[in-house]
């Protein structure tokens, strides 16, 4: 017994350690010096050190026994090698070492010493299968207020002839011989001190489905599906917005095993508009007004993507001020209160005048600059006067 380590000192965690932390040390020590993973001379004799701390540190009864007499109290109950063809692990402790097990293989641990098979059996029954995702661009003015868009797919069906058997009739379908009709294989390898690696992959005869077709379906020459152009109407609703999907039932990847079809997503994508600016429900517009327009205020009939609306301007009006027209925007997409159009004003300035606007401006500059008066820019430089 001189040789041997203390337990808790083999899983690096303290006498008060919890369940949970036990586990935790073990589960990260196992994966480190798992002889598979690790090639160090000395991994198989730690790998065995640390599974029987863990068989006994693990075992609430073993643990209370080891605390009061060492290594005395578990005497004949812990094997000095560790597994023992596994007899000395407790079912929790398998549980363990399995899941670390098939973290390293994609198997698990053989089941013939406990008298269960320790892995799932892949299913062969009909499945459905994957879903696609497709694009779809459409024009500003049909994401505002939908559109009903025929399109053209490549889809793979299920057979109507076989219903997806692949065979010419119900008769024509018996169990594969290699697998018994589960759609598996379970291959085994002894590992010397370790047990069993039980591992399993599809069945190379047939092909996971579990049967074998003597006679194929004429329809589909044994394939199951066919692959034909169909056409789709969409209805694309009002208010639609970039990126938003839309669901095509039953036109995505064909199914497994007979398995219906999964679906098709479409993904919607806008063309930008010329002049119109689209936030959520609301329309963004920026509008020309005149100098004279808004100071003296005036009513300008207003472009929306309901028509034209009038809108007032009123006197003294500044730049970048932004008017609201209410539910002039895109319609909600489920039904309920439209956005609004949002108009921000942007004043120009004339640069080409005639004689006559020209000659009403000099006669404006001189009464803006009559003595008295002052004038914006005379109030922009009081603010630099002490």
């Amino acid at each position: 017994m001189a040789d041997k380590r203390d337990y808790y000192e083999v899983l690096g965690v303290s006498k008060s350690a919890t369940e949970d932390e036990i586990k935790k040390a073990y589960r990260s020590l196992a994966k480190k010096y798992h002889p598979d993973v690790n090639k160090a001379p000395d991994a198989a004799d730690k790998f065995k050190e640390i599974n029987e701390a863990y068989e006994v540190l693990s075992d609430s009864q073993k643990r209370s026994a080891y605390d009061q007499f060492g290594f005395a109290g578990v005497d004949g109950q812990a094997q000095a090698g560790g597994f023992g063809g596994f007899n000395g692990f407790t079912s929790g402790g398998f549980d363990d070492f399995s899941d670390i097990f098939s973290s390293f293989f994609g198997g698990s641990m053989g089941g013939d010493p406990f008298g269960r098979s320790g892995y799932r059996r892949s299913s062969n029954s009909p499945q459905k299968g994957d879903d696609r995702l497709m694009r779809m661009t459409i024009s500003f003015m049909d994401a505002c207020f939908g559109k009903t868009e025929d399109i053209e797919l490549d889809v793979e069906e299920t057979c109507p002839d076989c219903n997806g058997t692949g065979a010419a009739s119900p008769s024509d379908i018996e169990t594969c011989k290699t697998c018994n009709g589960s759609g598996s294989v379970i291959t085994q390898q002894r590992m010397a001190g370790f047990g069993y690696i039980q591992q399993q992959s599809v069945c190379p005869d047939c092909r996971g489905t579990g049967k074998k077709i003597r006679k194929v379906c004429p329809k589909c020459a044994g394939k199951g599906y066919n692959r034909k152009k169909t056409k789709v109407s969409l209805k694309i609703p009002a208010g639609i917005d970039a990126g938003q999907r839309l669901r095509v039932p039953g036109k995505g990847e064909r199914g497994v095993n007979g398995g219906p079809n999964g679906d098709l997503y479409i993904q919607i994508e806008i063309q930008p508009h010329e002049q119109f600016e689209r936030s959520g429900k609301n329309i963004l517009l920026e509008i020309p007004v005149t100098a004279v327009d808004a100071t003296l205020g005036t009513t300008l009939s207003v472009p929306t993507i309901h028509g034209t609306v009038d809108m007032k301007i009123p006197a003294g009006t500044q730049e970048g001020t932004t008017f609201r027209l209410k539910e002039k925007g895109v319609p909600d997409v489920r039904g309920g209160r439209a956005g609004d159009q949002l108009c921000t004003v942007h004043i120009e300035v004339d640069k080409k005048l005639t004689a006559k606007e020209k000659q009403l401006y000099k006669e404006l500059q001189e009464l803006q600059n009559k003595p008295g008066k002052e004038s914006a820019w005379q109030k922009f430089l009081n603010q630099f006067r002490s």
